[in-house]
């Protein structure tokens, strides 16, 4: 009994394993900087206290950008970096019913121009599609949705609740910008 248990103590500690990586950022640090991307958006700018403001002019996107700093080279694999920028937000759409109205045009129409090409409407016709949430599960502005088939017991749940931008030192996401937003402040986490 007593040699079992020497050589178990043996093995236990002959297999003992130290791995000592470098810190994952080149230069110690791992800083980062996001910004809002003013092509996107061209009436942004930035105030006195760092904070990115975007004019609004009516439902549109907005691009937040990113730069990381480089990995160490134990961290790149064949010149990609094993790097993940994790997009999410707390805003959701729901849509209870969309209408729209779209002209009526006659099969003898009269035209605003003498070739025959813009003719001119007779009236209009309003439809409106009910209970679209039913059909259309709430979209959160960041690009995803749960839907009724969503697995809530799987093991990759969690990456399922936010949209990524991976492999890269340069990340960036569009989110949806509506007038809910108004006033509203984006943090970076």
């Amino acid at each position: 009994m007593k040699k079992i248990g020497f050589i178990l103590f043996l093995i236990f500690v002959g297999c003992k394993d130290e791995i000592s990586s470098p810190y994952p950022c080149r230069d110690g640090m791992c800083n980062m900087g996001f910004w809002i991307d003013p092509v996107v958006s061209p009436n942004t700018y930035e105030d006195q206290n760092g904070y990115h403001h975007i004019t609004y002019w009516g439902p549109n996107y907005f691009t937040v950008k990113g730069e990381l700093d480089d990995l160490n080279d134990e961290y790149v694999v064949n010149g990609v970096p094993l790097v993940d920028t994790i997009f999410d937000s707390n805003y959701w759409i729901w849509i209870d019913n969309l209408t729209f109205t779209v002209p009526v045009y006659s099969v003898f129409s009269w035209f605003y121009d003498s070739i025959f090409n813009n003719p001119i409407p007779i009236g209009n016709i309003t439809y409106t599609l009910d209970e679209i949430l039913s059909q259309q599960p709430p979209l959160n502005i960041s690009g995803y949705q749960i839907n009724p088939n969503t697995c809530w017991d799987c093991p990759y749940v969690s990456t399922l609740f936010d949209t990524h931008s991976t492999y890269t030192y340069r990340p960036q996401h569009s989110f949806y910008l509506d007038d809910r937003m108004i006033g509203d402040t984006l943090s970076v986490l």
